[in-house]
C-alpha cells in the first residue's frame, strides 16, 4: 500500500493503519529497534510502542516521508529503552559504541537554545552527508543511525571489517573538522 493511503488510514482513525504498517515497515523498525536494544522482546516492544506514537502523532502531523518518521520515532523510543535499561546496570552494545565514536566530534552543550542547536546540527550533519562518497555515507549512516556494527557493516558492504574501521574514522575526521568550520 501507498504511504499516503496508510497515512490517509491513521488520519481516519482506522485500525487498519497499524496492520498496514506494520506489513510494510515491521521488518525496518525492528532492524533499528534491534540494533540499539540487542534484544528481540525489547525490540518487539518498541516496535509496538512506534505504532502507538504514530497513532497519536497523525493527527495533526502529516508525514512527508513514514519509512523516515517510522525510523525516527522508533530510534528515539529505543534509544529511550536503552538509556533507562542501562542507567540500572551499565554494560555494552552497539550503541554506546557508537555514541562514544561519535563523541569526539560533538560536544555536548546544555543552555536554553539547545533544541534550535540540536535542529541546526542535524541540519549541518545532513549537509556534510552531501560531501562524501556514497561508500563514506552509507557506512556512516549504517553505523550512527542504524547502529550496525562493523561486523555488520562489512556484510553488507562486502569490505573488509579493517576498511569499515578506516571508513569510519577518515569519515567522523572530516565531519570533526566540518563542524570545526561552522563553529560547533
Amino acid at each position: 500500500m501507498e504511504d499516503a493511503r496508510i497515512v490517509d488510514l491513521y488520519w481516519a482513525r482506522s485500525e487498519r493503519a497499524i496492520d498496514e504498517t506494520s506489513s510494510k515497515y515491521g521488518k525496518y523498525c525492528f532492524a533499528i529497534a534491534h540494533n540499539i536494544l540487542a534484544n528481540d522482546e525489547d525490540a518487539d516492544e518498541s516496535v509496538n510502542d512506534t505504532y502507538l506514537d504514530a497513532w497519536n502523532s497523525m493527527p495533526p502531523h502529516r508525514p512527508a516521508i513514514l519509512s523516515t518518521f517510522l525510523g525516527k520515532i522508533t530510534r528515539r523510543i529505543s534509544i529511550d529503552k536503552w538509556r533507562s535499561r542501562s542507567a540500572e546496570k551499565r554494560g555494552g552494545g552497539e550503541i554506546f559504541l557508537a555514541l562514544d565514536e561519535l563523541s569526539e566530534c560533538i560536544s555536548s552543550r546544555n543552555s536554553v537554545e539547545q533544541e534550535i542547536e540540536a535542529a541546526e546540527l542535524a541540519k549541518d550533519i545532513n549537509d556534510f552527508l552531501r560531501t562524501i562518497s556514497l561508500d563514506e555515507r552509507n557506512t556512516f549512516v549504517g553505523r550512527y543511525w542504524f547502529l550496525l556494527s562493523v561486523k555488520e557493516l562489512s556484510v553488507k558492504t562486502g569490505f573488509s571489517e579493517g576498511k569499515i574501521k578506516i571508513l569510519l574514522f577518515r569519515t567522523r575526521k572530516k565531519l570533526k573538522a566540518y563542524l570545526k568550520r561552522k563553529e560547533y
